[in-house]
Parts: C-alpha cells; sequence; structure tokens
C-alpha cells in the first residue's frame, strides 16, 4: 500500500531546488548559482587554494602599503615646503634689513646670505626677486658711489674704480658709471682740492709740503700727470 502525503499551503508557496537558492543567493548578496565555500571537519583548503588567497591577501597588502607610502609623501611634501617658506621669509627679512642700512651690490648681499647660513637655492631666489622689483640695481649703485666719491670725498677716476671693482660691481654698469669722466673735469677737481689742502699744511716748510700734497692727492685716485698740475698751481699760491 502507498501512503502519498500531499504539499500543505506553505510548502506549495516555497520554491524548491533551483529556485530556492536564487532566492536564498539573492538574500545573502551573493551571485545566484554560487555557493559559499564551506570545509568539512577536518578537511583543509588545496594548494592552489591556499596559494589563491596568499596571492588574494598580497594585492591587498600591497595596496595598503601604497596608501601608507602616499599619506607619509604628503606629509613630507607639506613638511618641506613649510621649511621652504619659513627659509625664504628668513631670507627676505635679512635681505631687506641689510639694504635698509646702505647700499649694497648684488655680490655683496649673496655673501651676507651666504654667511648666514641661507640655503644657496633660497638665496638665489631671493636675489632675483629682489633684482627683478629693483631693489638690486648695481648699475643705479655705480652711478650713486660715482657722484658721492666725486662730489663728497673728492676722488680721482682711478680710487673711484678701484672701489667699485672691490664691491664687485658689474663690469659694463662700472664702464657706464665711469662714461661722463672728462679729463679737463678731473684735473679742475684735482687743483680745487689740491687748493683746500694746502691751506691746511701752513705750518710746515714748501718741501714737506709739496710732498704731503703730492701723496694726498694720489690716494684719492688722481693720475700721476693731474696731480704734478694740482700740486703746482697749489704751492704758487702759498707765496
Amino acid at each position: 500500500m502507498v501512503v502519498r502525503f500531499f504539499p500543505s499551503e506553505e510548502d506549495r508557496n516555497q520554491p524548491s531546488g533551483k529556485g530556492r537558492r536564487e532566492l536564498e543567493a539573492r538574500a545573502a548578496g551573493k551571485p545566484a548559482g554560487v555557493a559559499p565555500v564551506a570545509y568539512l571537519p577536518g578537511a583543509s583548503p588545496s594548494a592552489q587554494a591556499r596559494a589563491a588567497a596568499a596571492a588574494v591577501q598580497a594585492v591587498a597588502d600591497a595596496d595598503a602599503d601604497a596608501r601608507a607610502t602616499e599619506a607619509e609623501r604628503e606629509v613630507d611634501e607639506r613638511a618641506r615646503d613649510g621649511a621652504h617658506e619659513k627659509a625664504g621669509r628668513r631670507a627676505t627679512n635679512v635681505s631687506l634689513h641689510q639694504l635698509a642700512r646702505r647700499g649694497m651690490s648684488r655680490w655683496e648681499l649673496e655673501q651676507v646670505l651666504r654667511k648666514r647660513e641661507v640655503e644657496e637655492s633660497v638665496a638665489q631666489a631671493e636675489l632675483a626677486r629682489l633684482t627683478s622689483v629693483g631693489l638690486l640695481d648695481d648699475a643705479a649703485l655705480a652711478v650713486s658711489l660715482v657722484y658721492a666719491a666725486r662730489a663728497r670725498k673728492g676722488q680721482g677716476r682711478q680710487a673711484i674704480e678701484r672701489e667699485l671693482r672691490r664691491r664687485h660691481i658689474d663690469d659694463d654698469a662700472i664702464t657706464e658709471a665711469l662714461a661722463d669722466f672728462d679729463q679737463e673735469e678731473e684735473q679742475e677737481r684735482a687743483i680745487e682740492v689740491a687748493m683746500k689742502r694746502v691751506g691746511q699744511l701752513s705750518g710746515v716748510d714748501d718741501q714737506t709740503a709739496e710732498r704731503r700734497l703730492y701723496g694726498y692727492l694720489m690716494r684719492r685716485g688722481y693720475s700721476g700727470e693731474t696731480v704734478s698740475i694740482a700740486v703746482g698751481d697749489a704751492m704758487r699760491s702759498r707765496h
């Protein structure tokens, strides 16, 4: 005798077989038809499975290392940028302080920055910036020094040129600044200086006065010929 059990209403509404597996897979968020991997008690994955798992883990580790390296690189870059900005501000402060005291050639300011141990690349950038805005100008400085040397110090061309070269002013700037030197004007200036100086030598004899006057003019950079003429005129004025 065969006994048949008819399915209940609930059993008839439940999918079976493949349909049930698809519903369960969708509910679990997994692709349909792919059963979860499960090992029987005491079983272990195959060598191929272990290799695949190791490869996946290696990729994950590499990604983590790459993210950590990138983060460290960003931190280092921010630190370098901050240090560079700080060094630039220091170079600017040193430069402006020096320029406020007196006119300086590019070479002179470069030596100051080097002495203050400002990094070379930072110093060169600051020098270029100051030049671009006109705060460093060897040509203008040369003209100013020539005027002061002639008008206030009574110096001749040779002494002025020596001073400009001592301060490492560009050769072209020196040539341009000295271009308006006129020999006749130089002679007149030397005579003027000699006349002023000879009045301070009234307490010595002619020979001593002439020797001192000659040395005085030579030290101020006048040529030998110019000095001879100026000393002659000054000595004649004593009598």
